[in-house]
């Protein structure tokens, strides 16, 4: 029954491996992503993964903060247009200073979570590596012990006088 379960799983998981490849392939093959890899900053990213990784959670994390200062700016426009032009540029400057705080702050997160993420992923890949990767058989010797099955090449050099 576990040797059913871990065909199962391995057949699950190259299932998915080809999904993930077919993913990958589409998008490296799509003609903006081409020519965005082509440009320098692109041949710069592609040179300094975790940095370009960093990015993205960047990018990700500070849109509501950003969407939020922009909602911001858009109500004291509103006011501005009824006549409260003072109120305006104190709120957009508190509002900007906070913002810079803000994204600062997530530069600082958005470094810490990439690298934990990509330590988690060499982890967890090792891992699935080495429970599903092919081994030898066991054989069982004479005293009833399990042995891995070793060829004699591999004793090789062990006992040399």
């Amino acid at each position: 029954m576990a040797k059913e379960e871990l065909r199962t799983i391995s057949r699950n998981l190259q299932e998915l491996q080809k999904k993930l490849s077919l993913l990958i392939d589409s998008f490296q093959n799509n003609s903006k992503v081409v020519a965005f890899m082509k440009s320098p900053v692109g041949q710069y990213l592609d040179r300094h993964p975790f940095l370009a990784f960093t990015l993205i959670v960047f990018i990700v994390m500070s849109a509501v903060p950003v969407g939020f200062f922009l909602l911001i700016v858009m109500l004291t426009s509103l006011a501005a247009l009824l006549g409260v032009i003072i109120l305006e540029g104190l709120v957009i400057a508190v509002g900007g200073l906070s913002l810079l705080c803000i994204l600062c702050g997530l530069g600082f997160v958005s470094l810490v979570m990439s690298g934990m993420m990509i330590a988690s992923y060499v982890v967890v890949s090792s891992l699935i590596n080495y429970w599903f990767s092919p081994r030898p058989l066991t054989q069982q010797n004479t005293s009833g012990d399990f042995l891995p099955a070793m060829k004699s090449a591999d004793f090789e050099g062990l006992y040399q006088e």
